[in-house]
Formats: structure tokens, sequence, C-alpha cells
């Protein structure tokens, strides 16, 4: 066998061999230097921005720093929101933008420019934007460069808290894929949500503490912190929601409170189990269209002492898709005017699933659209959670002679 370094193995290895002691700032340069290698230019590396909205250039030595582009009818945002490459030709060149991937969460795009592309340039750079992704994400941990180009308005104290507690927005593996948004984005305060993927079993809570600023993003610390803690000790959703209820009331007092809603979702066999502490039910979507509510006994919210909850279950069927949101997306209004309503919800929802088939487009476009039938600012935090169950499993990608190795093909635009 071949062991030899040929020249993808070492254009990427540089990359892999100086990330561990790299600083941030010149990521950049050497991702420039790269592109150039194989006869590529103009490299630009667009970040989302915490609205989900844009896509903001990153600045740095060697690369192209333009303005924002829309994640909504751009090539960029297509790249970013479909995971796949997109090629757009331009005189007598072609500008790829390659969505940038950390695992399965969408954390941007990255854009070059070359004379001509074929099937080893795209293997070559697909590749190289995973590791482009993987040590922006690294880096994050200790550097405030991608978070400042991330932030496209200023941010309320609360709203750094509550970002700081979140795991990543979209998650996706082949047998559910996840994905949430949080609303206002620079000021939120009260609402957060929580997954984790732990072999066969997808745990998922969202939680809305009471008030605002301060206080309510200290509680739903609290309350997130509680949960994650009960959560690794794998015990049942009834002693979760106890262990979330003392540390609510020993912390804050009887006059302060937490909703919540908590589940389990086996991603093998679809069986669903969730406790509801005082949240809107979620909704059951199937075949594109709302097709029920999740109805089940409730609980007092955490942090009243309520009993025992009562532990719900439901079986999925492939392809179903669980909508869970808080009350501040459905009870807003403007001002004199009435509640926006969970039935404007369900109709909004419907319409968007005509023209929208991916989970992370899904929630965005909702958020978005009902953001602007509610006038455009919000009182309260809103925010919207979306499970897709499709089953089967993922043994194909641990073995080398099944991999898809070639990944998704690009999109000639």
């Amino acid at each position: 066998m071949d062991r030899s370094e040929g020249f993808g193995e070492r254009l990427l290895g540089v990359l892999l061999d100086r990330a561990h002691e790299m600083p941030p700032e010149l990521i950049a340069p050497l991702v420039a230097e790269e592109v150039a290698r194989v006869g590529g230019r103009e490299v630009s590396i667009l970040l989302q921005d915490y609205e989900q909205v844009l896509l903001v250039p990153l600045s740095g030595r060697g690369l192209r720093v333009g303005g924002p582009e829309p994640v909504e009818d751009s090539p960029a945002g297509e790249a970013f929101l479909s995971r796949r490459t997109v090629e757009v030709p331009q005189d007598g060149s072609v500008r790829m933008y390659l969505p940038l991937l950390d695992g399965s969460d969408q954390i941007g795009t990255m854009a070059v420019t070359l004379d001509r592309v074929d099937d080893d340039d795209r293997r070559l750079l697909r590749r190289l934007a995973g590791l482009v992704a993987d040590m922006i994400v690294t880096k994050d941990a200790y550097t405030d460069l991608f978070f400042r180009a991330r932030r496209s308005a200023p941010m309320s104290v609360a709203a750094e808290i509550q970002w700081s507690l979140l795991p990543p927005l979209s998650m996706t593996v082949p047998q559910v894929e996840v994905a949430g948004i949080l609303e206002p984005a620079y000021d939120v305060a009260g609402d957060s949500f929580d997954y984790a993927l732990n072999g066969d079993v997808l745990h998922v809570a969202m939680i809305d503490a009471m008030g605002h600023g301060l206080d309510a993003a200290t509680m739903a610390t609290v309350a997130i912190g509680a949960y994650r803690h009960t959560r690794r000790a794998d015990t049942d959703l009834s002693e979760v929601y106890a262990f979330m209820d003392r540390a609510i009331d020993q912390q804050f007092g009887p006059d302060h409170f937490v909703t919540a809603q908590m589940m389990i979702l086996n991603i093998t066999t679809g069986r669903l189990q969730w406790v509801n502490a005082g949240h809107p039910a979620p909704l059951l979507i199937r075949d594109r269209a709302v097709v029920d509510r999740l109805e089940s006994p409730t609980t007092l919210p955490v942090g009243f002492g309520g009993e025992d909850p009562v532990v719900s279950e439901r079986t999925l069927h492939p392809g179903d898709r669980l909508l869970c949101f808080t009350d501040g997306l459905i009870e807003e209004h403007q001002a004199g005017g009435e509640q926006f309503g969970e039935e404007q919800l369900v109709e909004w929802t419907n319409r968007i699933l005509r023209d929208r088939t991916e989970v992370r487009a899904v929630v965005r476009a909702l958020s978005h659209t009902l953001k602007q039938e509610r006038g455009g600012t919000t009182s309260d935090d809103a925010t919207i959670f979306l499970i897709e169950w499709r089953g089967g499993d993922a043994d194909h990608l641990a073995a080398l002679d099944r991999a898809r190795d070639e990944g998704p093909p690009s999109l000639d635009r």
C-alpha cells in the first residue's frame, strides 16, 4: 500500500499540523495561501449573524472583505442553507461557495474564485472548508474574534449569557435533525433550549424563565444547568423535573418560576416521551402539514413545587416533525391588537412547509415571517425548536468501504 503523501494530503496536513498552536487571527492568511496553491483567489469567510439573517464577512490578512450577504436569495446563503457547494459562473471564472460545517452545524460559507473547476478541486476545497469550520469552532472557545464578526447589532448582557448557554443551533445525523432559533437575538433573556444525542436517545429541553433582563437570564442559566446535571446522571423525566424544580425554588424562592418542556426521543424506534410544565403543546407535522397537537397533562412550572409530572408517550412515523415553541411566539401582539395566536402559527407553518423542506430553513423562515407579521418587533422572548425524526441507522458512516466519500454534489446556477 502506497503511504506517500500526495498533494491534497500535504495541503490539508499543513492546516492540521499547525492548527493546535495557531492563533485565531492567523487562520485567514494560511487558508488564503492554501487556496492559492490550487489556483484559487479572492477568499471570503462569511459567518452567520445571530439573527440568522446575514452572512457577515470575517476580516483578516489575505481575505476578501466585502459587505454582508443575505441568507435568503444569495449564492452564499444557498450554500449555507442547503449544505451544498454552489458554483456561480463569472467572466472567465467560477465563484464557489462552500458551506462551513462543524459536524452537522452550519456556521457560514467560504467563497473562492477559480479560473476553472474540476472534481479534484471540488473535493479538496470541500474538505478544506470542513477543516476551516472545525478550526473556527475550536478557536472560538478562547477568542472574541468570531463573536464580534457575527454580532451585527449591540447585544444586551442577558443575551450574551443566553448565547453562551446554547448548544449548536442545528444538528444532523441520518436518523434525526434538529434546529432552533431565538428572538430577539440581541436582547433575549429568559428563553433557552438544550439538547444532547446520547447513543440512540435524543434529549431536548425548552425553557422560559419569568421576567426580563438579567434576572431571567440568571434563572435560565440555573434551569439549564440543573437539566444538564440530571440528564447526564441518566435519570427519568419526572426526576429531571423534580431536580430542576428544587434548584429554582432554593435559589430564587417561591415567587419565581420557569416554564419548561423536556423530551426524550429514541431515534431508532421513534418512541417519544415528554413532560410539559407550562409550555404550549408542540405541533405534529406530517406530510408537510400540521396534523395534530401533542396534548398532554401539564404540571406546575419549575420552581412552584408541583406534583410528580405525568410522562406522556407517542410513537412517531418516519418523517414526522415536532414544532416546539414558547408562548412569546403566539401571545405577542401589536399595541391595541389581538394576540398572534396559535391558529395563525399553524396557518403560516403550513404555508412555509409548501415551499421549503430543509429543517434549518423552515425554522428561519417561520421565525422571521412571524416576526414580520407581529410588526417586526417583540416584547417577549420567542423561541422555535424543530425536530425531524427519520429512523434507520448510521452504520454506513463507520465503514470505510461503505462510506459515501464524495459528499454532496454541487448546485450549478
